[in-house]
């Protein structure tokens, strides 16, 4: 009522069976519990409004909507248009991201009668915005398939995840962050084999032995007395002679 804005159904639904959501995890190393990952959604009295104040409580301090760059075109191709930090957007922190960055419900095209109609987006540390759903419920699968590890919101920027926590994906979400490479370089992970030669029928034509034909006893032993009686009248002539 405060925003007069509604919240999706999905995250309205959320609300209704939990006022927010956290949970951290630790992995041991020498004996010694180290806090890793952490799964966070902002209570209702902590969604925060983003860009409705001032940045320092100094006079004249600019805002965020100041600090907005506007150099980059929105809109392009498939990509949505990005939020504003003026009138243009309602922007709600989900997810301080322990520093990190944020998590923000996005309310865009404000009008006398807001649709409720949101998306997801990440704001890193420089104020970049990065699209991550159109849903919560599609962001809420993402956090939990992610684990909560840090930094796995960079996953969705064009600069990826820092070194450090690329080794903790690699840990325990390897087969996530391989995917990430994959995409951006196919050709040096796709294995080019050709399915023709891999699953080609290695059957060779069988070589037949010719056999000499078999014959029966009978005509072996006529065919003995033959060739003895033979040699026998040879032997015979020649002593004649």
């Amino acid at each position: 009522q405060k925003n007069s804005c509604v919240l999706p159904e999905d995250l309205k639904n959320f609300y209704l069976m939990t006022d927010g959501f956290q949970m951290t995890w630790s992995v041991k190393t020498d004996d010694t519990p180290m806090p890793l990952g952490s799964m966070v959604i902002n209570s209702v009295s902590k969604l925060c409004r983003l860009g409705g104040s001032s940045v320092y409580t100094l006079p004249s301090a600019p805002t965020l909507a100041d600090l907005e760059d506007d150099t980059d075109e929105d809109g392009n191709g498939d990509k949505p248009e990005k939020p504003h930090f003026d009138s243009r957007s309602l922007i709600f922190e989900l997810d301080p991201c322990n520093g990190n960055g944020k998590v923000c419900l996005v309310y865009k095209y404000v009008e006398p009668v807001i649709s409720p109609d949101t998306e997801i987006w990440f704001l890193d540390r420089a104020l970049y915005w990065h699209f991550l759903t159109k849903t919560f419920t599609a962001y809420y699968r993402l956090l939990i398939t992610h684990l909560g590890l840090p930094q796995w919101q960079y996953a969705f920027t064009s600069y990826g995840v820092s070194p450090q926590a690329k080794q903790w994906f690699n840990m325990y979400k390897p087969i996530t962050i391989n995917t990430a490479l994959l995409s951006e370089e196919a050709d040096s992970f796709v294995n080019k084999l050709d399915p023709n030669k891999v699953f080609k029928s290695k059957n060779k034509t069988p070589v037949l032995k010719k056999k000499a034909p078999s014959q029966p006893p009978g005509s072996q032993k006529s065919h003995t007395s033959m060739t003895s009686a033979k040699t026998s009248s040879l032997a015979g002539n020649s002593s004649r002679k």
